[in-house]
């Protein structure tokens, strides 16, 4: 491909990487808005969210002017396919980010309960690990730190299911507590499902530096699993 096209890459890949960083900056000071009952710090997350919109905006206009322009093929190609797929998945990140902080200032009106019924630190600390790892993925093309971020949202679905029922037990033991119990439980679905686009983005990278799609492989080896467990209970 041609020197032009080089640099119009390069530029591609300074922005979605700029993009990055500032959705991590987003996750990051919304979370800390959550931990410190922070009212300013989350309204500035939901202030600067529109901020982030426009820049993924200009990001998939240049990837779609450069193919247009270049008609790339083969890896080129696959670059800017996973470019904008992930320039998306980075917006969503920020607008859940966003919303966790809506939930932070609604609890920071609110007295703080004397205890949590689970272990919230737990479950933002393995997306903020998962976030940062893919961004590192994605920055440096690499498949073993992709790799990584698929097993490691494993443990985030755990969490969250264990919140789950850690919540319900809350609300039974403690009715008085339901408002700020419900708006812990959807910030856990948020951080879950902040670890389910950082694994779209890992799953991105494997696309780029392998050319293989490996979307859905998890769901087709539960239910081979599901599917061998069966049979040895029936036998």
């Amino acid at each position: 491909m041609t020197l032009s096209f080089q640099r119009q890459a390069q530029q591609i890949k300074r922005m979605i990487v700029q993009l990055g960083a500032l959705v991590e900056e987003s996750v990051e000071r919304s979370i800390r808005a959550i931990e410190t009952r922070d009212c300013e710090l989350a309204e500035a997350v939901v202030r600067d969210e529109p901020t982030i919109d426009r820049f993924e905006v200009e990001v998939e206009e240049q990837c779609l002017q450069t193919l247009a322009l270049y008609q790339p093929v083969a890896d080129n190609l696959r670059f800017l396919i996973v470019v904008i797929k992930i320039n998306k998945d980075l917006e969503r990140i920020a607008d859940l980010a966003a919303n966790m902080a809506k939930q932070a200032m609604f609890l920071a009106d609110l007295p703080p309960l004397e205890r949590f019924p689970f272990d919230l630190d737990c479950q933002t600390q393995r997306v903020r690990n998962m976030l940062q790892r893919s961004l590192d993925a994605l920055v440096n093309a690499d498949s073993r730190l992709a790799e990584e971020v698929r097993v490691m949202d494993i443990e985030v679905d755990e969490v969250h299911r264990t919140t789950y029922e850690r919540v319900q037990e809350g609300i039974l033991k403690s009715p008085q507590d339901v408002d700020r119990l419900i708006h812990l439980l959807n910030i856990s679905r948020q951080l879950e499902r902040i670890a389910d686009l950082t694994v779209n983005i890992a799953e991105d990278v494997l696309y780029y530096t392998q050319g293989k799609i490996h979307r859905h492989q998890r769901i087709f080896q539960s239910d081979e699993q599901q599917k061998s467990e069966r049979r040895q209970k029936s036998s």
